[in-house]
Formats: structure tokens, sequence, C-alpha cells
């Protein structure tokens, strides 16, 4: 790899440092080709992406940036798993690492927050955004519902009394 090659991936993992919700660090020695593959289509299907980098690379990268914390987890064979969503990787690099025992999770950082293995798991409990976004919606939606009913319940009461008013009028 030449110098504009490394320069140019620097530039790239600065971007996923600053546009990432989360970044996990892991280790992951002795993980098949296969078993990696099944790792970036899980996180790809949750939104996220996984990178394998340099170390040396990846420091350069994180200086100055709000997760620069996580330069210290960048020691061996590791793995990047970012989201924009804040819990997305998180929540696949849990998962994950249940099920696969080379897979271990270091740590790694939410926005400027560094993150040790327990703050991972913590984030990975965390609700999605979209099951947030879904459980606001149900909260809106349900106070809405019954406005609704209690402004249309009272028209038919009105409608009845004057149909009654109207029936002893012409009686």
């Amino acid at each position: 790899m030449d110098r504009a090659q490394k320069e140019k991936l620097v530039e790239e993992l600065g971007q996923i440092f600053e546009s990432s919700g989360v970044v996990v660090v892991a280790r992951y020695e002795g993980l098949t080709v296969a078993e990696m593959q099944v790792l970036r289509a899980q996180m790809g299907e949750a939104g996220g992406s996984v990178r394998v980098a340099k170390n040396k690379l990846a420091k350069i990268a994180l200086e100055g940036k709000p997760c620069a914390s996580i330069a210290d987890f960048l020691t061996g064979m590791t793995v990047l798993a970012y989201s924009e969503d804040p819990v997305a990787a998180a929540k696949v690099a849990d998962a994950y690492a249940k099920g696969n025992d080379k897979f271990q999770i270091l740590g790694g950082a939410m926005g400027g927050t560094a993150l040790d293995v327990a703050g991972v798991k913590a984030v990975a409990q965390m609700p999605s955004r979209e099951e947030l976004i879904a459980s606001i919606v149900g909260c809106i939606g349900a106070p809405a519902a019954n406005i609704a009913g209690a402004i249309g319940a009272p028209a038919s009461n009105i409608a009845s009394i004057l149909s009654s008013i109207e029936e002893k009028a012409a009686a």
C-alpha cells in the first residue's frame, strides 16, 4: 500500500469515526472468512458495517476525533463495527460474540463517550432507533384515537337529542 492509499484510508476511517453513532472494537483472531462474511451480512442487515484496518492507520485517523479514546483497544487483530444508529452495531456485535468465542468485544465509543465491554453490552440492550420511533408513534397515536372517539360520541348524542326534540315538536 503506497502513501496515497494510506492517506485515503485514514481519511475514510476519520469519516467513519466522525459520522458513526457507535463504534465497537473487537478481536477477531481465528475467525474464518465465512464467519467474517456472516458477521458482515448481519451488520449490513442492521444498517451497520464492519471494517478491518491497520491499527496504526486507525490510530492516526482517531486523532482529534470525539471517540479518540478507543485507540487503546487497537492492539492485535481488531475489527471495527460501526453504524449511524447508536445501537445497531452494538446489538449485532454482542449477539455475534455470544455465538462465536473467537469474536471478543474489547470496547467502543458512542460519540465522545468511551465504552468498555460492559458499556457495549449495555448499549446493545437499549431499544434501537426504529423501536423507539414505533413506541413514540404508538404513544402519540393512542391519545389521538381517544380524542377522536370523545369528539365523535357527543355528536351522536346531540343528533339523538335533536331527533327526540323534533319528534316531540311534531306531535
